[in-house]
Formats: structure tokens, C-alpha cells, sequence
């Protein structure tokens, strides 16, 4: 792939230093370029958000820089001296090891060292070389913060929302949501000068990813992060990274201050266009009429020849798309929505929901908050009737009609050879293709793409087909748990207003900050006992509310 641990200097230009220097870069698949001739800089103190579609390069740009893909052309340059880490996507290939074993793997020579060293202590013959090597081992051990790595490591795993009980733990005894928290934990452990984070808020509590924020806020080195999460985006990064129209741009400035930029910059084009076109309608119009005309003809000649100049700019193609989301009810629902009397759930010996009752009114857009995300998604199971409760009593309004979209949708899509027609025609009324096409035009599926069977789509397009099924359902309750998994940026935006524009009630769980702040009302967490908070406000005033009550203890 180019040059790799380039020398320092190489790296520095103007005085002032840049980690890692993209030089001409190019990418090419199956004879297709995903992106090319990128020359970019990163520097330490900066964060750098890399957006794009899906499928427009954003994981293998991050791949590219950490040398495990080649790039077709061009070179990357890491300063030698610097030690990256990258966030790891096999959850099961440290399933031999603890939980704190894997987190201080994240510095990997610390980890080495550690290991050698008790190995040599161990040694029942110990020699005087034996402890010559000891010495030295303990000396750079120290240096590198050996004594204090169980510590921080503990502190950024109960930063993640790994409680201390699972330290220790083998990894091959973890769920994947805690699987996932660890290896995130791995990548940020030991101060790395780079960090390469693909879609590090992925099964992230709301607070855990709060901590997440604050953690890289304050971290000096050098950070990539893809994340489909516009809230996050917006608080950590300095620079956005845009990986679209097969280019790699960047722009000074976070999410917002990005998109804010880049539709002024495509409305003036558009303007321009405008003008463009305008101007090349009048110059055929006095072609037309004076081309004849002997006295005019000297006119239309130079006319001509500055129509041959103008002309109007073609806007680039963009990877982008852009969905549209609404929801409409089929009827409207009467007073009575829904009544929760002390609904009681353990699962394995574990309580996952005690005594919970609530009452959902006319209007109520309730997110369902919580780091036991299977309380979250119990509570969800039983309010569908997809598990019985061990006591207490669900009781929807009998003029209510509900629409589900659970978190795992495997079992709508995996063996089913159906194509996405006659997938959305078995929740249909109205099977007529015409009107089927309605709803899955408004989520990106068209022409012969609405033909492709279902078991072979992406994690995104199955996503957009459940909101397509919710669409279509004409519920007037819609309940989502975790909607956005695996969605991009633009499809959360569109569900986002979607959302927040939907007459009725909602309930809803949901990682993206943007969209709990936007959509909800009320907000409901269940503590780690199973019972639940429940207040009349939006997601940042129950926060607020929360970090006042805790400095008061």
C-alpha cells in the first residue's frame, strides 16, 4: 500500500505535524474506482467524522489507513513513531481471553510485556539472567503505565457500561452487546496516537455513548470515526471527512456546520444553473427569430457563438439518496390508549422488569431508556404479546391498532425466498403492485430492484423494508425498538421526521440522540432493578434533571 512508518519528518509540513498524510490514494474494485486521488492530512487534537452512503467506501477508507487493504495507487504515511489502534469487528476472536486481558491488548507491547514478565517470575530455576531481564522489563513496564493499565482499563469498561463484575470474565461468556462495549474499550485503552472507530456507538446506551463523547473530547491524538449517529458527530468532531461522488473531501467544521454548507453550496449551484439556462433559452430565442433577418444576422452570428461557450453545469451525481418517511393512521384511535399495571418479568434469575405501570394518553411520544437493553426490549416482546409477563396486566385501547418494528427482524427475512413485491403484498389490503411501489419507492427500491428476494438484503435494506411495512400498516401506535440500526445517516434523518411529524402515539428505543430529543415527550427508563423513572419531558431536560439529582446525593 504505499509507504508505511514513513519517518517523522515526512509527516510534518508548515511546522506543523500531521500523523497520517494520504498521498494520490486510489481504490479500484472489479475495475470500478470507489474513490480516487485523495491527498489528505490528519493531525493530533483533531476528530475527523467520515460520512458517506452506504456502499460509498467509508469502512474501507478506515481499512485502507490501518494497512489492511492495499490501496490500488498512492500512499499512506504514518509517523513512525505514532501507535494506532483500531477498533476490532470480530466479537469472537478473543474469546480465549478476559475480559481485562482483551482491553489492555488494545497496547499490545504493554500487554507482551506484562505476560513475559510474570512467566519469568514464575520460573522455579530463576537465574541471575533471569532477573537481569526482570529488571529491564519492570523498567519499561513502568514507563509505559503497566501498574496503573488494570485500573484504566476498569475505568473506561465501567465508562462503557461493563460493570466491574464482568472484568474478569471470559470473553466467550459474553453477550454480543458487552462483546462489542469491550473491544471499543480495547481501542481507546493505553492513549493511542491514532484511533480508527468504524461505528463505535453501535449497541451504546444513550449514556455510555455520553461517555464516549466526553472521552474523546478530551483525548489529544488523532481520531477517524465513521458513525451514522448526527448527534455524536456533531459534539466530537472537528472536521468532517466526505467520501461521495467517488471523491474524498474534507471540510473544517462538525455534522451540522457540514450539511448546512453543503446544501448552500448545491442550492447556488442550482441557482447558477438556472441563470445558465435561462440565459441559453433567450440567446435560441433571438437565434430563432433574427438567424433570417440580413440586419440582425452580424447580432445572431456573435449570439451563437456565446451559446457555444455557455453552458450549463451538470451537477455531479451523488452516491446520496435520499428516502422520504410518513406515518398515517387508517383510523383515528379513541381516548383509551394504553394501561400498564405492575408488570413483572425475570428472566434466568435476573429481574428485568418489577412493578412497572404506566399509563400512555393522547399524545405521548415515550422513549424507552436504560442499559439493560434486554429490559428495553422485554418490555417491548410483552407489550406485542411475543412473551407473557410473570404478573401485571397490558391493556390497549380497543380502538388502538399497534405497528411493530422489533430489533431483530431476522425472522421476516431469513429463509423467506419472496422478492421485496411480494414480501410487502403479504401486509397489504391493496395488492396491486402500483400501490406497493408507492411505499417502497419512498424508501429507496425501485425499477426491477423491488424483484430481488429479500434473504439476500443488506441489514439497511431489510430496515427500510420494516418501514415500508410500517408505513403501510396505518397503525396508530407505532412501537421501534433501535429503528436506526444500520441505517445511513440520510434514511435516520427522513424516520427521524417522519417520526416526529406522526399525529398519534409512539414508543420507541433508539441510540441516535438527535432523534430521541426530537421525537419524544415523555421518557421512561428502567433502572437495574426493573423498575422505572418516568417523566413528562424531553430526552436532555431528563438528563439535566438526572446529573442534578446525582450531585445532590
Amino acid at each position: 500500500m504505499g509507504s508505511r512508518g514513513a519517518k517523522y519528518t515526512l509527516a510534518r509540513r508548515n511546522g506543523r505535524v500531521f500523523l497520517i498524510t494520504v498521498n494520490d490514494v486510489s481504490l479500484n474494485f472489479d475495475g470500478q474506482n470507489l474513490f480516487s486521488h485523495v491527498d489528505l492530512k490528519f493531525a493530533p487534537g483533531n476528530c475527523y467524522g467520515v460520512i458517506g452512503a452506504n456502499g460509498a467506501g467509508k469502512s474501507t477508507f478506515l481499512r485502507v489507513l490501518s494497512g489492511e487493504v492495499e490501496s490500488t495507487s498512492g500512499a499512506v504515511y504514518i509517523d513512525s513513531k505514532a501507535r494506532m489502534s483500531v477498533l476490532k469487528q470480530n466479537q469472537g476472536m478473543y474469546d480465549e481471553y478476559t475480559v481485562m486481558d482483551t482491553v489492555i491488548m488494545g497496547n499490545k507491547r504493554l500487554y507482551d510485556i506484562g505476560k513475559e514478565k510474570d512467566a519469568i517470575y514464575e520460573k522455579p530455576d530463576f537465574t541471575d539472567e533471569d532477573g537481569l531481564r526482570a529488571s529491564e522489563l519492570e523498567e519499561e513496564y513502568a514507563e509505559m503505565g503497566g501498574w496503573e493499565a488494570e485500573s484504566d482499563a476498569g475505568r473506561i469498561l465501567n465508562g462503557l457500561g461493563v460493570d466491574t463484575q464482568f472484568h474478569y470474565t471470559l470473553m466467550a461468556d459474553l453477550d454480543g452487546r458487552l462483546k462489542v462495549k469491550v473491544l471499543l474499550a480495547q481501542a481507546l485503552f493505553g492513549k493511542p496516537d491514532i484511533v480508527l472507530l468504524d461505528e463505535p456507538t453501535n449497541n451504546l446506551d444513550l449514556q455510555s455513548v455520553v461517555w464516549l463523547e466526553d472521552f474523546l473530547m478530551d483525548y489529544e491524538g488523532t481520531v477517524l470515526v465513521v458513525s451514522h449517529d448526527r448527534y455524536f458527530l456533531n459534539n466530537v468532531c472537528t472536521h468532517i471527512v466526505d467520501i461521495d461522488y467517488g471523491k474524498i473531501r474534507m471540510y473544517v467544521g462538525n455534522y451540522d456546520f457540514w450539511y448546512e454548507s453543503s446544501q448552500l453550496m448545491q442550492k447556488l449551484i442550482k441557482d447558477q444553473n438556472k441563470k445558465a439556462a435561462q440565459k441559453i433559452e433567450e440567446l435560441q430565442n433571438f437565434i430563432r427569430r433574427f438567424a433570417a433577418n440580413r440586419s440582425k444576422s452580424r447580432q445572431a452570428t456573435s449570439r451563437r457563438k456565446l451559446l457555444d461557450k455557455l453552458t450549463v453545469e451538470e451537477l455531479p451525481a451523488s452516491s446520496r439518496r435520499y428516502p422520504w418517511v410518513g406515518f398515517k393512521a387508517a383510523r383515528e384511535p379513541g381516548k383509551d390508549r394504553l394501561f400498564v399495571t405492575d408488570l413483572t418479568k425475570t428472566v434466568d434469575g435476573v429481574p428485568l422488569l418489577k412493578n412497572v405501570s404506566f399509563i400512555m394518553n393522547k399524545g405521548d411520544k415515550i422513549a424507552v431508556i436504560g442499559r439493560n437493553e434486554l429490559a428495553v426490549t422485554m418490555l417491548f416482546k410483552l407489550l406485542m404479546g411475543e412473551e407473557e409477563p410473570d404478573s401485571g396486566n397490558i391493556k390497549w385501547g380497543v380502538s388502538t391498532t399497534q405497528g411493530y418494528m422489533p430489533r431483530d427482524n431476522s425472522a421476516y427475512f431469513e429463509g423467506c425466498e419472496l422478492s421485496i413485491m411480494d414480501w410487502m403484498r403479504q401486509f397489504s389490503e391493496d395488492k396491486r403492485e402500483s400501490y406497493l411501489r408507492q411505499f417502497l419507492g419512498r424508501m429507496l427500491f425501485s425499477g426491477d430492484e423491488v424483484y430481488k428476494p429479500v434473504n439476500v438484503l443488506s441489514g439497511g435494506e431489510r430496515v427500510r423494508c420494516m418501514i415500508s411495512k410500517l408505513m403501510l400498516s396505518g397503525a396508530s401506535v407505532l412501537l421501534l425498538d433501535q429503528p436506526t440500526n444500520h441505517l445511513d445517516l440520510e434514511s435516520i434523518a427522513a424516520l427521524n421526521n417522519g417520526l416526529a411529524a406522526f399525529e398519534h402515539n409512539v414508543i420507541f428505543s433508539s441510540h441516535d440522540h438527535q432523534l430521541t430529543q426530537t421525537v419524544a415527550n415523555r421518557i421512561i427508563e428502567i433502572n437495574a432493578d426493573g423498575s422505572i423513572t418516568d417523566r413528562m419531558c424531553t430526552y436532555d431536560e431528563y438528563m439535566h434533571i438526572a446529573e442534578h439529582e446525582l450531585a445532590a446525593e
